[in-house]
C-alpha cells in the first residue's frame, strides 16, 4: 500500500505540470550536483561499509561521472528538448514538419548494487531532463547506500515528484503492480525477464541494462604489457562487481604464460603483495555472492590468486589458465574477480566462440592492426565495443551505452537518455489552404492522379540546398501541377 502511494503521489504530481518547465528541470539537476558535491563523505562512508571501496573509488567510479552527466545535460537541455526540424518532401513543402520531445511520466528505476550511485543516478538524471516524474528504488543488496540515498535525495529534490521506495523482493515485487509509463532496471537477466513480465500487463516499455559474459580477445602481435595492465584494471576494479568487467580471456595458448605472468605483475603492482590488507581492493558484496563465487573455481587450475575468506568476503584476484568451454566458470557471469582464459588458435576460432553464446554488453579486442579490430566489429554482436581498453567507453556520453539480446535492451548516457526516457512527438501542422494540391487523393482515382500522387510523395525537398529563387521556383512548379490535377480531376 505504501508503494501504491508513492506511486500515486508521483503521479499526482506529474499532473501538475511543473516538469514542463525546463528552469525547473534544471533547478533539480542543480539540486542533485549539490547533493552530490555536499554528502561526498556518507556517500563513500556506505560504500566502505558495503563493497569496502576506498573515498577515492568512490569519486572516481560513482560520482565524477554523474557530476559530469548533469552539467552536459544543463549545458544542452534546451537545445535537446526544443522542436527538432524534420525533412518535408513536395506535399508538405509549406507545411511545419518537426518533432517534438515530450516527457512520458512516471519512470520506475530500479537500481543495481554494484555501482549503486552510478546506476541509479544516471537513469534518473535521463528522466530528470526529459520532464518525466521518478520513483527510485535503490538495491536493498548494498543496504548502508540505500538507507543514504532514502534519507539525502528527498532533502535536495522533489519529494513528491521523485519519492525513493526501499525494501527488498516482495516490495520491488509490490511496486511492479503499479502502473508506470516506462521501468528502466539494471541487474541480471534473471530479474530482468521478472520486470518484462511484469511491465506486460500495461504495455509499459522497459529499459534492461543487464551483462553477460564480456570475452577479452588478445592479439599475440600486441603489447602484452599494456594490454594486460588495462585488463587487470578492468577486471579487478570493484572486486570484479562490474557488469562490463572483461569476463575471460581468449588469446593464442603460446602468449597464455605471459598473459598470466603480466597480469599477476598488475596485481602486485595496484594492490601490493597482500591485497587483503589494500585499501583500494574491494570485497565481495555478501557472504551469499561470496559462495556463489568460490564454486565457479571447482574445476579450473589456478595460476594466480585464490586466496579467500568467507568471514570478510575477500576473494584474492585470481586467474585461470587452460579453462574447458564446459568449466563451471563459463556457464554464467562470473560478476567477482576470477579472469578465465581460454586458448584459441586463430581469430576465427575466437570470433566463433564467442558468436556461439549469448550476445555481451561488452567486447575487447587487444591489438595493433585495425582491420581485425574491424572484422570482430562487424563479424560479432555486443551491446558496446572497446579496443585496447576496458570499461572506459562507459564514461563517453556521446555514445550509446546498452545491452543487444540477453545482456539488455535500450540504451543510455547523455541525449541518449534524454531521447530514450522521452515520446518524441512527429508533428505536421498543414494549413486550410490550396485545396487543390489533394485532388490527387481523393476519388474518384485515376492513373494520372496516382502519377502526379507518386511525384509528390517520392521526392524530398532539400530545402536546405535551395537558395530563395529555386524555391519561388519550386513554389511555381506546385501551383502548375496543381492547376493539372484539377483541369484532369474534372
Amino acid at each position: 500500500m505504501e508503494k501504491q502511494k508513492a506511486v500515486e503521489r508521483a503521479r499526482k504530481a506529474f499532473a501538475t505540470g511543473r516538469t514542463k518547465s525546463l528552469e525547473y528541470r534544471i533547478n533539480q539537476l542543480k539540486s542533485l550536483q549539490r547533493l552530490i558535491e555536499e554528502r561526498q563523505k556518507e556517500i563513500a562512508d556506505a560504500l566502505k561499509k558495503d563493497l569496502s571501496r576506498s573515498e577515492v573509488g568512490t569519486s572516481l567510479y560513482e560520482t565524477v561521472g554523474l557530476e559530469g552527466e548533469i552539467q552536459q545535460v544543463i549545458r544542452n537541455l534546451a537545445k535537446w528538448a526544443a522542436p527538432r526540424p524534420a525533412a518535408k518532401n513536395l506535399l508538405t513543402l509549406s507545411d511545419q514538419v518537426y518533432i517534438q520531445p515530450q516527457p512520458l511520466g512516471v519512470i520506475l528505476i530500479i537500481g543495481a548494487w554494484n555501482y549503486p550511485w552510478a546506476v541509479t543516478i544516471q537513469p534518473l538524471i535521463g528522466a530528470i531532463a526529459a520532464g518525466n516524474a521518478a520513483v527510485i528504488k535503490p538495491s536493498e543488496v548494498s543496504v548502508h547506500t540505500s538507507k543514504v540515498m532514502e534519507e539525502l535525495l528527498p532533502l535536495y529534490i522533489d519529494k513528491e515528484m521523485y519519492p525513493v521506495v526501499t525494501g527488498g523482493v516482495s516490495e520491488t515485487q509490490e511496486l511492479l503492480k503499479q502502473r508506470f509509463d516506462h521501468i528502466f532496471y539494471t541487474g541480471n537477466c534473471a530479474v530482468g525477464k521478472l520486470i518484462m513480465e511484469a511491465a506486460s500487463k500495461y504495455l509499459t516499455p522497459v529499459t534492461l541494462e543487464l551483462g553477460g559474459k564480456s570475452p577479452c580477445y588478445i592479439d599475440k602481435n600486441c603489447d602484452l604489457t599494456i594490454a594486460c595492465r588495462r585488463i587487470a584494471w578492468g577486471k579487478y576494479s570493484n572486486c570484479g562487481q562490474t557488469c562490463i568487467a572483461p569476463d575471460y580471456v581468449l588469446c593464442d595458448p603460446s602468449i597464455q604464460d605471459r598473459v598470466i605472468e603480466e597480469i599477476r605483475k598488475c596485481v602486485k603492482e595496484f594492490y601490493t603483495d597482500d591485497p587483503k590488507s589494500c585499501p583500494d581492493y574491494g570485497r565481495i558484496i555478501n557472504q551469499r555472492h561470496f559462495k556463489r563465487v568460490m564454486a565457479l573455481l571447482q574445476d579450473s587450475t589456478l595460476a594466480v590468486g585464490g586466496e579467500n575468506d568467507e568471514s570478510q568476503c575477500y576473494i584474492a584476484p585470481t586467474v585461470l589458465k587452460d579453462v574447458k568451454p564446459e568449466a563451471k566458470v563459463m556457464q554464467e557471469e562470473i560478476f567477482g574477480p576470477l579472469l578465465p582464459i581460454i586458448n584459441v588458435s586463430s581469430v576465427d576460432e575466437a570470433i566463433k566462440f564467442i558468436n556461439e553464446r549469448e550476445k555481451p554488453l561488452a567486447l575487447y579486442i587487444f591489438t595493433s592492426d585495425n582491420k581485425l579490430i574491424q572484422r570482430m566489429i562487424s563479424e560479432t554482436s555486443s551491446g558496446g565495443v572497446l579496443a585496447n581498453d576496458c570499461l572506459v567507453h562507459y564514461s563517453v556520453s556521446s555514445l550509446p551505452f546498452g545491452g543487444v539480446g540477453n545482456s539488455g535492451m535500450g540504451s543510455y548516457h547523455g541525449k541518449f537518455s534524454f531521447d530514450h526516457l522521452s515520446h518524441l512527438k512527429g508533428c505536421l501542422i498543414k494549413q486550410l489552404k490550396m485545396e487543390g494540391a489533394n485532388q490527387m487523393r481523393y476519388a474518384p482515382h485515376t492513373a494520372k492522379k496516382l502519377s502526379w500522387a507518386r511525384f509528390f510523395m517520392l521526392k524530398e525537398a532539400q530545402l536546405s540546398k535551395l537558395g530563395r529563387l529555386a524555391l519561388l521556383g519550386m513554389l511555381a512548379v506546385i501551383a502548375a501541377v496543381i492547376i493539372q490535377v484539377k483541369r484532369f480531376t474534372y
